[in-house]
């Protein structure tokens, strides 16, 4: 296992600490505000390499000190590529969020720098230096500024209890013990089986510790909500409606849609397009994965996070209604309800692209704005369809881990041809549609 995997697993580590226009909301003209993030992250991010080159001696300080700073130049090129806004009017909401759990927890870290990530999923990360990204995700997700303060409280739990540093030497220390095992097995019977063994058996522990991280950020992100005279409630509302979200919208896309913009005046409906690969034939029952996906998880259920709380705290035991959003709050949101295709665009995730856009052109939404990204959207894949390339930007079907609409639109896509693809592209891209 080299540096590299490990900085790999580092990365892995920060997507999992997780929980997806009216005005001017997000302002693109963000240059000068970027160029002097990236100038306080990169110093920032060389004290603290120095710090744990002081604090941890030897390879561990070496391999930490190199890990991170992979990871840093990482995150740079994300600032730089965009994948963040300045400047934008939920700066404002998070701050006043952060400002209002201070209250009577002066043991919060004074040193956040908050971020806003172009990001669908409804999640949210502390990094070790202070800087704090929030998904704008996570305001077209959740009901209102209570369940974002409760997101941002179980990240401060986890970062005012250095759950990602101590992972972190967690692993560099065991990589260094797991390589010095796994070179005393050379020439031994079995012995590739061996070091898998050795590989997976700390995969697991480390899912182990990751669960219980996510435990004790609850406990005390709670702990924080609540000294900050948040409803209460609203912490474990916050968790029921993550619980709720899925990375492909679950909403069944209608055949009837199909049909409705699809059928175009130079390409009439083809019902073939609809035709669905057939798994029945495969037996899963002789697959055998070789490591569990359940051990590997880093989060617990979060029913069983929400019956842990409500064990730790009886004061949550009664369910309560869900608070109103402010007016402010439903103007973030609708704001970043309109994100949500461009974003899907800015991170090349087109197939998922089109699948939105025919999810709101289903629902009757604002037709000639939808359409228009459906233009878009197809523009990209016509490319990759003649290139070569469209398992970049296309899923194949997983029947065991897609909804049955999900696995319906893969098939609709894959089994358009490319003359076919640029008639759509065509149509949707001119004014005629």
């Amino acid at each position: 296992m080299n540096t590299r995997f490990i900085s790999l697993l580092f990365l892995m580590f920060f997507s999992w600490i997780c929980f997806g226009q009216i005005g001017k909301t997000i302002d693109t003209a963000d240059y000068l505000q970027r160029k002097e993030f990236l100038k306080n992250f990169s110093i920032n991010n060389e004290l603290f390499i120095k710090k744990m080159k002081s604090q941890y001696s030897g390879k561990t300080g070496f391999e930490l000190s190199k890990v991170y700073k992979e990871f840093g130049d990482d995150f740079e090129k994300q600032v730089k590529n965009k994948d963040f806004i300045f400047k934008s009017d939920y700066d404002a909401s998070i701050k006043s969020l952060i400002l209002r759990l201070r209250k009577n927890n002066p043991q919060l870290p004074q040193d956040l720098k908050i971020l806003i990530a172009r990001d669908n999923t409804p999640n949210a990360y502390c990094l070790l230096d202070g800087t704090f990204v929030i998904n704008m995700g996570l305001f077209s997700w959740l009901n209102n500024e209570e369940e974002i303060a409760a997101v941002i409280a179980h990240e401060l739990g986890h970062r005012m209890s250095e759950h990602s540093l101590n992972l972190l030497v967690n692993i560099v220390e065991n990589n260094q013990l797991d390589k010095s095992t796994v070179k005393s097995l050379r020439g031994n019977e079995n012995s590739n089986q061996k070091a898998f063994d050795i590989l997976k058996n700390r995969m697991y522990k480390k899912g182990i510790e990751k669960r219980k991280q996510e435990i004790e950020a609850d406990s005390l992100g709670y702990v924080i909500f609540r000294n900050a005279d948040f409803k209460k409630t609203e912490f474990v509302n916050a968790l029921k409606k993550l619980k709720d979200f899925d990375t492909i919208s679950p909403r069944e896309l209608k055949v009837e849609t199909y049909k409705k913009f699809f059928e175009l005046p130079k390409q009439p409906f083809n019902d073939k397009w609809l035709k669905k690969e057939d798994f029945s034939l495969y037996n899963y029952n002789f697959y055998k994965e070789k490591l569990d996906k359940d051990s590997l998880s880093s989060h617990p259920e979060m029913t069983k996070r929400i019956e842990k709380l409500k064990k730790f705290f009886p004061e949550l035991i009664q369910d309560a209604e869900i608070l109103k959003p402010t007016e402010d709050y439903l103007s973030l949101k609708k704001a970043a309800r309109a994100e949500i295709l461009p974003n899907l665009y800015h991170s090349e995730d087109y197939g998922v692209g089109i699948y939105a856009s025919l999810q709101f052109l289903q629902d009757g939404e604002d037709e000639k704005f939808y359409k228009n990204w459906l233009g878009k959207f197809f523009a990209k894949i016509y490319e990759a369809r003649k290139n070569y390339n469209l398992n970049r930007y296309l899923d194949r079907i997983e029947p065991k881990d897609q909804s049955e609409s999900y696995q319906q639109f893969l098939n609709f896509m894959w089994n358009l041809r490319l003359e076919e693809i640029k008639n759509i592209t065509d149509f949707y891209q001119n004014k005629e549609s």
